[in-house]
């Protein structure tokens, strides 16, 4: 794992969507690079990321990667995210050449509708033990 979580790629995602909390269990088990980090949009790092990039979750309605100074967003963020997964997950990637806005049409389809289809929790996921060091707040 990095030292510094400064110098990973985090990923803030709606802490209390089940479809998201899947998501981020889902890539934690294939990031074997160990090269991502975890922030719900709801926590303090998630509100302080969201502020500095001028971003606007409720507007966005995704989950959000921060790479370095690089803010994705909706099926940009998920496809980037892909690409540092480790086989065959990787390979969603290619995607990226459809034009976003048809990308995004799909992405928000499912945004909209994550809790009806998917359910939500009362609060945000909290991480085992073992997971502590990769998520923020």
């Amino acid at each position: 794992m990095s030292t510094s979580k400064e110098n990973t790629k985090v990923i803030l995602f709606d802490g209390i969507c089940n479809l998201c909390n899947n998501a981020i269990k889902f890539i934690i088990k294939n990031d074997k690079k160990n090269i991502f980090q975890f922030a719900p949009l709801q926590g303090e790092y998630g509100i302080k990321i969201q502020n500095k990039y001028e971003l606007d979750s409720k507007e966005i309605d995704s989950i959000i990667l921060v790479d370095g100074d690089k803010v994705f967003t909706r099926s940009s963020a998920a496809l980037r995210i892909a690409k540092d997964l480790r086989a065959p997950y990787f390979i969603f990637y290619i995607f990226i050449v459809i034009p976003a806005f048809i990308r995004n049409f799909i992405y928000d389809l499912i945004a909209k509708n994550r809790y009806k289809w998917f359910g939500k929790t009362e609060s945000c996921m909290v991480p085992s033990n073992e997971l502590k060091s990769k998520f923020f707040d």
